[in-house]
């Protein structure tokens, strides 16, 4: 058995084993000393965190114009994109988000359960009364002990007095009060009400992961959007390129310098040019919609607040991302299972208290009269007082199994605190990992533009000349298109990694959460 703290006026701490030298003496000991409260206290679990982010065992990788920093994180870390849209539209995501929202109720109801925990602490007092109309059999309780013996009168056989009265209908008029409180000897309700208030504490991170997800997604949706924008702009720059070289193989072929084969290949390439609008215009319509929903609005709400171009919000030149230790304390999935860790540590108390004796005190007082013109007379009060003790003797076993099985739900939990943070650590340093390589993605792709460009430019003088054929230019053409492509979704994705690594760092915030009550039901 394990440890059992004990409070009440003496205070200190003392060990009492199932195995009482008798249980008044150990009822004694409860009423006199206060509680013992059963079960292990919980103990915030220790882990082992790295030193530094930036250890000699991370890859080597190439420097880049953002780096990480082992600074302070910034609370409103969205703010470094330097954005205010994208701030305006994040600080509408508590108040408007449906799952935070959700998550509010949810947290909501769990502060009940812990009302209701507490509630078993203090005395139950009811009030009631009630009328009776009531006729006792002849044949029954009331008749004499000589069964099936009657007189010639009817009277049933020993009944003295009036026996007609005896078994004529009757009414009965009470009411009073009664009143009930356990003594909780062993802190089996301590211990619930332990349990109830660190379930709420995790509903709570619950509510703060389900914030952190939706700001998140909210910051990597806007940046899509003006990702998608900028591609969309690419596509339309290259429509025009592509519209001048038909214009110049037209002009060419009626001058008899060339064939009807590159009039055809140029048109062919501005048709296949035109077709990429369509596709980055539905994306981008998907994307506002996206974003519409993760803030409770209707399709297209937004539209007109997105639509005028923007570019994708840049990233700062210093990333500050706190050091590792300052992680377990910020994430709110790490809380939340040391939150359950410390509800399942408690409910061992619970179940160990059950082994032991309950101990009730009742009682009620109240009125009672055949007649309702005596009941409020002073003769027609009655009382009743007294404890009453239940002890568990024979449970086939059910008291030990569910022993076993909170100790049991206790090792999950902490095995599920550790899997937890391993994995946050993990996920960070994939995310430190993925922001600097994205970046020297992004800047091969950038001189890869410029020779992109250069080399159109090369290939468009040199078919003018009538040195070269249009093929070359064509193919010049189509890898720009690419390149260019591909660049604005690496600078997109360098914007986005950096949302992945501040949602990989917990956000920021810690206590600063947003009060989100739930509005009233739509009236039907």
């Amino acid at each position: 058995m394990t440890d059992a703290a004990t409070c009440g006026p003496a205070g200190g701490r003392n060990r009492i084993g199932r195995h009482a030298r008798s249980l008044g003496a150990l009822l004694l000991a409860g009423v006199l000393g206060g509680c013992t409260v059963l079960g292990p206290d919980f103990k915030a679990p220790e882990w082992a965190s790295p030193a530094s982010w930036f250890s000699d065992q991370r890859p080597k990788l190439t420097p880049v114009a953002s780096m990480p920093a082992a600074e302070p994180v910034d609370p409103a870390w969205w703010s470094q994109f330097g954005d205010p849209q994208l701030t305006a539209l994040v600080r509408m995501v508590a108040a408007q988000n449906l799952d935070v929202r959700l998550a509010a109720i949810r947290l909501e109801q769990a502060r009940y359960q812990v009302a209701i925990a507490v509630s078993a602490e203090l005395p139950q007092v009811n009030a009631g009364g009630g009328y009776l109309r009531q006729k006792s059999s002849r044949y029954g309780i009331l008749t004499a002990t000589q069964p099936n013996s009657s007189n010639a009168s009817g009277t049933a056989a020993g009944v003295t007095g009036s026996p007609t009265r005896r078994f004529d209908p009757y009414d009965i008029f009470q009411g009073g009060f009664d009143a009930s409180w356990e003594l909780d000897l062993w802190g089996r309700v301590a211990r619930s009400v332990e349990s109830a208030e660190a379930s709420a504490q995790s509903i709570a991170e619950l509510q703060r992961g389900v914030l952190l997800t939706s700001i998140a997604e909210v910051a990597r949706t806007y940046i899509f959007i003006r990702g998608a924008q900028a591609q969309l702009q690419i596509a339309r720059d290259n429509l025009r390129i592509a519209q001048q070289s038909l214009n110049l193989t037209q002009a060419r072929a009626a001058g008899g310098m060339t064939t009807d084969l590159d009039v055809a290949n140029a048109s062919a390439q501005l048709r296949r040019t035109a077709a990429e609008v369509p596709l980055i215009q539905q994306r981008e319509a998907a994307l506002i919609n996206a974003l519409s929903l993760l803030l409770g609005q209707g399709p297209n709400a937004l539209r007109s607040q997105l639509e005028t171009r923007k570019p994708v919000p840049p990233v700062p030149a210093v990333v500050p991302i706190g050091v590792p230790s300052d992680l377990v304390r910020r994430r709110p999935d790490v809380r939340r299972v040391e939150a359950e860790l410390h509800a399942a540590t408690a409910d061992i108390g619970v179940a160990e208290a059950e082994f032991y004796p309950k101990f009730r005190m009742g009682g009620s007082v109240g009125v009672q009269a055949l007649q309702f013109g005596n009941l409020f007379n002073l003769a027609s009060s009655t009382f009743a007082v007294g404890p009453s003790l239940t002890i568990p003797i024979f449970e086939g076993g059910r008291l030990k199994a569910n022993l076993k099985l909170q100790e049991a739900r206790q090792q999950e939990a902490a095995v599920a605190f550790q899997r937890t943070v391993l994995t946050a650590w993990h996920e960070v340093d994939n995310a430190m990992t993925a922001y600097q390589t994205e970046q020297a993605r992004r800047n091969e792709l950038t001189r890869a533009v410029a020779d992109s460009q250069r080399a159109l430019g090369m290939a468009q003088s040199r078919y003018e000349q009538g040195v070269a054929d249009f093929l070359t230019v064509l193919d010049t053409q189509r890898l720009l298109l690419g390149t260019q492509q591909q660049l604005q979704i690496s600078t997109t994705n360098v914007s986005e990694y950096l949302v992945a690594l501040y949602k990989a760092l917990g956000g920021g915030w810690e206590l600063d959460l947003p009060e989100t009550p739930p509005e009233p039901a739509p009236k039907t």
